[in-house]
């Protein structure tokens, strides 16, 4: 025991003269270090996943991973890159975000930086082609239009995160509301890296986004102007209040200056004629083509901000300076006045032979009667005042009937039907739009005497015995829309008239 008791100074002195030796190593000075941070590592990582130590790839908008500018081509110049989607301002009623999976089931949420996200798989096509009634596209980022010789273009480039993985597509789009209507086409290119070049160069750059619509196809007739066109871009530009540009392709030179009060109640700049524009005009959000849900109507469930015909008929009143749509009808404004109806008065296909006996018939009857004839260079401003000053609105089915939306809220719209089954359209046409406006709509359906078919004709022929077989054989609007006019019988449609007389009494 003695002999080990004194060993131990022994041993202590060779150890404190072997560690002073040690440490004016710097071999040591690191060894140690190497070993401390290394079990830090360990007991920290183990306790919990939540503190584990995490790095993260934090790139600035339009910058690559090596700190270079993201790729360009000879066509993409520098200033051309589109800014990163965090850098959008709200322009849409609906913006689509795309979802990436996530790395972790279970991403920590106490972080301020973005965590690391894997590889973005390929971004959905920009057009969708599926509606049955319309075609359509919408692109956020860089967006180009230019004109062309036969087709107006535009062309997109994905933003930097993208453009990568983007695959390079086409679509040719009838840019109005009902595809199978023949309007100049637009040709849409989404870009990636191996063409990039194609895209021109920006000679006006807008921060405003643009929709672009066909405005030509059927909309010289005044049903089709406003069903094809007018309606569906309410739907598709109301949302952006005025903060957007449109861009017309297919648009007769009479187009913009007949409507122009609901082009500028849309957008607060001048409409853009594209096919004879000669810049290339980038935007950073575009849509192609125009969200016509029905004929004449709008369905609010798919509608940004639940938009219907009330809202458009507010919004066509408001853009022509009528009194609002709650405002008392004339026939109730005292006085002890007439209700004052208007009776269109078409000049070719289904018009009233005996148009002096029907005036005559409907005075009697207690009507202040205003005659209306269609024209294609009719001034809107005076239309809409002098159909706003009645209280019914009377004509055979037909483009005429389009005026109601100047009617005010509970005014009537009544609408003969002419012979040959037409009711069905009749009803899908003008009156179920007529309802959803807050107009009170009532139909006459005129008997086969009243039709001149019956005299052209006969009243044992098929035309008149059975129209069925001709809508069978898709000869019906031949007969029935195009041949056809009508001699109204006076005294079977005066309970018509007084029907029309107790819904304005209500």
């Amino acid at each position: 025991m003695a002999s080990s008791s004194s060993q131990f100074p022994l041993q202590m002195k060779a150890f404190n003269n072997w560690s002073r030796a040690l440490l004016k190593s710097k071999f040591a000075i690191g060894l140690f270090a190497g070993v401390f941070l290394a079990l830090v590592i360990f007991f920290t990582s183990s306790a919990s996943p939540e503190f584990a130590i995490r790095t993260f790839n934090v790139l600035r908008p339009g910058a690559s991973e090596n700190g270079g500018d993201a790729a360009r081509s000879p066509g993409v110049e520098k200033n051309d890159i589109a800014p990163s989607s965090a850098n959008r301002t709200a322009q849409s009623p609906a913006v689509t975000t795309l979802d990436h999976e996530q790395e972790d089931t279970n991403p920590p949420t106490d972080f301020t930086e973005d965590a690391p996200s894997p590889v973005a798989p390929p971004p959905k096509p920009i057009c969708d082609l599926s509606d049955q009634r319309y075609d359509g596209c919408e692109m956020w980022g860089d967006a180009r239009t230019a004109n062309g010789t036969d087709k107006s273009r535009v062309y997109f480039i994905p933003p930097p995160s993208q453009v990568a993985t983007a695959e390079a597509a086409n679509w040719s789009i009838r840019s109005q509301s009902r595809k199978i209507v023949g309007v100049r086409e637009v040709l849409v290119r989404s870009l990636n890296l191996s063409n990039l070049h194609d895209a021109p160069n920006c000679t006006v750059r807008r921060d405003v986004p643009a929709v672009v619509f066909a405005a030509g196809g059927l909309s010289f007739n005044f049903w089709h102007a406003f069903s094809d066109v007018l309606v569906p871009l309410f739907t598709t530009a109301r949302a952006f209040g005025g903060q957007v540009e449109l861009v017309a392709t297919d648009a007769p030179d009479w187009f913009v200056t007949k409507y122009r009060r609901v082009l500028r109640a849309l957008s607060r700049y001048e409409v853009v004629l594209l096919d004879a524009d000669a810049e290339v005009r980038c935007y950073p959000h575009l849509i192609v083509g125009l969200r016509g849900h029905r004929d004449l109507d709008v369905d609010p469930a798919r509608a940004p901000n639940h938009y219907d015909m009330f809202a458009f008929r507010a919004f066509v009143r408001e853009a022509y300076a009528l009194p609002p749509p709650g405002a008392a009808l004339p026939v109730k404004s005292g006085g002890g006045r007439k209700p004052r109806l208007m009776i269109i008065l078409r000049g070719r296909t289904r018009r009233f032979v005996n148009a002096d006996a029907v005036v005559g018939a409907i005075e009697r009857a207690g009507f202040d009667v205003v005659r209306m004839e269609p024209s294609l260079g009719a001034d809107m401003d005076a239309v809409s005042r002098e159909v706003d000053a009645c209280d019914v609105l009377l004509g055979a089915h037909g483009a005429g009937l389009t005026n109601m939306v100047f009617l005010r809220t509970g005014a009537v719209v009544v609408q003969v039907i002419p012979w040959g089954n037409m009711e069905p359209h009749s009803e899908w046409f003008f009156g179920t739009p007529a309802a959803h406006m807050g107009v009170r709509h009532v139909t006459y359906s005129i008997a086969a005497e009243e039709s001149t078919l019956y005299d052209k004709y006969g009243k044992d022929s098929p035309v008149i015995t059975d129209p069925g077989i001709f809508y069978k054989n898709g000869s019906n609007a031949r007969y029935y829309w195009w041949e056809q006019n009508i001699r109204l019988n006076t005294t079977r449609f005066m309970p018509t008239l007084e029907s029309v007389k107790q819904l304005l009494q209500e």
